[in-house]
């Protein structure tokens, strides 16, 4: 069971985030609140985060993984740099499937989100291209690396979801996790990459 908290000043985003998380099986909403220093850090795994003030807020010893819902990019810079949870970010107007795919991916320790705000954000926190496998910001997971041998034999992202038994959209936030770690922004540069370090299998 995923426990989430629900961070926003807007009552009826919190009522509505509630209402979505709740639908699902393998997700808890254990709090709401206004702001992040309320939330339970020992009964929180995922903080869903609506208010872009709130998020300067964040510290990088925090437990939890957290998802920003937010298109003000801007707004995060200099927060996500000492930030060493799993971390998300989406589009307010995602969708029930995306939101509850990032929910998931953040908290098995994934960097997840929206192709166009992550490659924004792999600038914001210094995450560059560079020459040896020591210096990723983290090791590929297991399952990233299935992507991109998978991605390396020319497999789409629906090919990709069908041979690991997983979906499109957890698909898409592996690879938002591959380019910000390799500090690239398209398929054919972590192949090129992958390539370089000895991760891909030719």
């Amino acid at each position: 069971m995923i426990r989430v908290a629900i961070v926003s000043p807007n009552s009826a985003l919190r009522i509505g985030l509630r209402e979505l998380l709740s639908r699902q099986a393998d997700i808890q909403v254990v709090g709401e609140t206004l702001d992040l220093e309320s939330v339970n850090e020992v009964e929180t795994e995922v903080v869903v985060l609506t208010s872009v003030s709130s998020a300067r807020m964040v510290k990088g010893s925090s437990a939890y993984a957290i998802l920003f819902l937010t298109e003000e990019i801007e707004s995060l810079r200099g927060v996500l740099s000492s930030f060493t949870q799993a971390w998300g970010v989406l589009s307010p107007e995602a969708t029930e499937e995306e939101l509850t795919a990032a929910v998931r991916a953040v908290a098995e320790g994934l960097w997840v989100g929206a192709p166009g705000l992550v490659r924004s954000l792999m600038r914001v926190t210094g995450r560059r291209e560079s020459s040896s496998e020591e210096s990723l910001v983290e090791p590929l997971t297991a399952r990233e690396m299935e992507v991109l041998q998978l991605m390396a034999q020319g497999l789409a992202n629906k090919q990709i979801a069908l041979s690991l038994g997983i979906s499109e959209h957890t698909v898409k936030f592996h690879l938002s996790s591959l380019y910000a770690k390799l500090g690239i922004s398209s398929r054919t540069e972590a192949v090129r990459r992958g390539i370089e370090l000895g991760l891909i299998l030719l």
